[in-house]
């Protein structure tokens, strides 16, 4: 399974360090044009997008989180935190793992 980020500069090239492939997109136009490129990618499993890019096509990427299984869509607080009335990345932890970090 291959891993796919969509975000800003820091959060592609963060990912890239670790050998994740991504595209960085700046507006609606290059965040549609990135998830297009990773759905069709057949062997991507898990597509990791920045809370503030999906929020750029929240439309398109609720459609494609609500009908189809794979690849997953995780998104993620980018460098700057979380976007204002999502959790942090430690209350997530927190109920992943069912516990207090």
């Amino acid at each position: 399974m291959v891993y796919f980020a969509i975000g800003d500069e820091d959060t592609v090239l963060g990912f890239g360090m670790a050998g994740v492939a991504g595209r960085i997109a700046k507006n609606a136009d290059d965040a549609k044009a990135a998830l297009g490129e990773a759905l069709s990618a057949p062997d991507i499993g898990i597509i990791i997008m920045t809370e503030r890019c999906a929020d750029l096509i929240r439309s398109e990427v609720d459609a494609y989180m609500f009908s189809v299984r794979f690849p997953l869509i995780v998104e993620i607080p980018d460098r700057t935190g979380s976007a204002p009335g999502r959790p942090g990345i430690r209350e997530l932890a927190n109920a992943a793992i069912g516990i207090s970090v």
